[in-house]
């Protein structure tokens, strides 16, 4: 019997999340649909272990899982094993043996989101699988003025909740900016990318949504640094979609 850390990719678009559901639910989820294919792979584990939940419509390239199997092959025949039994919209990036103690989500030092947007006035059905269309169009500088300020540690109750009833809701993030990304008929289409040692439940959405407010004159800078020092009363209860947002990569 050996652990075994995965990276997974997968396309959100059909599941109720990574997370599997309660045994009475007939959502279709990442997990449940892993755990199966293991599972014609002779494992007999109650569930894998995760770095993190994705929400509904969420995408992944670096979704980390671990769990025990007893496989007497390698990890590559290990990997074309498990993507022979996966759907299309899920992909097992890499397998390899750890440690037995090791967890993917208390063991993670850091984790890395994308978000994309795009301007355009009228749909872009193939582009809007995977990115936010907004309308009217930002201004990107105040925009990139406030991913400045989230740098460091905040108190981010404004732009989510804990993951537990016991969570605080302080976090430090170590990295943020928006930068261009090229879509071909798109003149003007913008990514997100953030890295902080942990998440709030919505918190990358959130933020987002809040930006995009800075970028098209909704709220000022000022409200969004009042915001960061925790007060809650400023934003309203805006979310960004969930198609935008990637799970890129989990550090340890």
């Amino acid at each position: 019997m050996a652990r075994y850390q995965v990276i997974l990719a997968y396309d959100g678009s059909r599941f109720a999340g990574f997370q599997r559901q309660k045994r009475s639910s007939q959502a279709l989820t990442v997990q449940a649909l892993l755990e199966e294919a293991l599972r014609k792979l002779g494992w007999q584990g109650e569930k894998v272990l995760y770095a993190g939940r994705t929400d509904r419509g969420v995408h992944a390239l670096g979704q980390v899982v671990a769990f025990d199997l007893e496989w007497a092959h390698s990890p590559q025949a290990l990997q074309a094993a498990l993507n022979a039994h996966l759907p299309t919209d899920i992909a097992v990036q890499s397998v390899q043996e750890c440690m037995p103690s090791f967890h993917p989500r208390y063991q993670a030092k850091g984790r890395c989101y994308r978000y994309r947007l795009f301007c355009a006035e009228s749909r872009c059905p193939l582009l809007e699988r995977y990115a936010w269309r907004v309308w009217p169009e930002v201004a990107i500088e105040p925009m990139q003025t406030a991913a400045r300020l989230i740098l460091g540690s905040h108190d981010f109750a404004a732009f989510g909740s804990p993951l537990s009833a016991r969570g605080g809701t302080q976090r430090e993030v170590q990295f943020a900016a928006w930068k261009a990304w090229q879509e071909e008929g798109v003149s003007s289409a913008w990514q997100f990318e953030i890295r902080a040692n942990a998440f709030l439940y919505h918190m990358v959405r959130r933020l987002v949504a809040a930006m995009v407010s800075i970028g098209q004159g909704r709220l000022t800078l000022e409200q969004f640094r009042c915001a960061l020092q925790g007060d809650i009363t400023v934003l309203k209860a805006q979310l960004a979609p969930a198609q935008g947002l990637t799970l890129m990569e989990v550090i340890y």
